[in-house]
């Protein structure tokens, strides 16, 4: 008897491919909320792509906040799975959010403990290649005044973006 163990080496087209559902999530709530045009969410893109090559980004939220109280209305939520077993993944979609006056976009990144590992001057070096200027939150991102629910599994060669979808 004999046994076979296969690896598989997640590679930047795996997580290119895979953020293409993440990217077209986030352009399709920028025109529904009207908050973002296409050119800034292709700012955060680049951004967040950066950092999922890298295998730094654990979670990434867009969130509709309230102006007003600063809650959160709607949130998308992206979790990274880098050992999966999806080949592919489903199609965008399940952006129907509202375009409501006094509210407004934002993302919250969540970084992988492998950032944590990077010395303070690698952690600077990253991210001045970053467009944005990324700062400590503090949004409650257990979102305990929402509902969840499971949306699209984004996934290529079993590099997954598992999306909820919480209102």
């Amino acid at each position: 008897m004999s046994t076979f163990t296969q690896t598989t080496t997640r590679t930047t087209t795996d997580v290119q491919k895979t953020f293409q559902g993440f990217k077209a999530d986030m352009g399709m709530i920028a025109m529904r909320t009207g908050k973002w045009t296409q050119e800034k969410v292709d700012f955060y893109f680049h951004d967040v792509l950066k950092l999922a090559e890298q295998f730094y980004l654990k979670r990434v939220d867009i969130i509709l906040h309230n102006t007003l109280t600063g809650d959160p209305i709607r949130v998308a939520t992206y979790t990274v799975n880098n050992d999966g077993s999806a080949m592919e993944g489903g199609r965008a979609g399940g952006n129907d959010w509202p375009n409501q006056t006094n509210t407004h976009l934002s993302l919250l990144l969540h970084y992988t403990t492998e950032w944590g590992k990077l010395t303070p001057a690698q952690q600077s070096d990253f991210r001045s290649k970053l467009n944005a200027n990324w700062s400590p939150s503090t949004i409650n991102s257990n979102y305990p005044n929402l509902t969840r629910e499971a949306a699209q599994l984004y996934a290529t060669n079993g590099y997954e973006l598992q999306k909820q979808n919480l209102k």
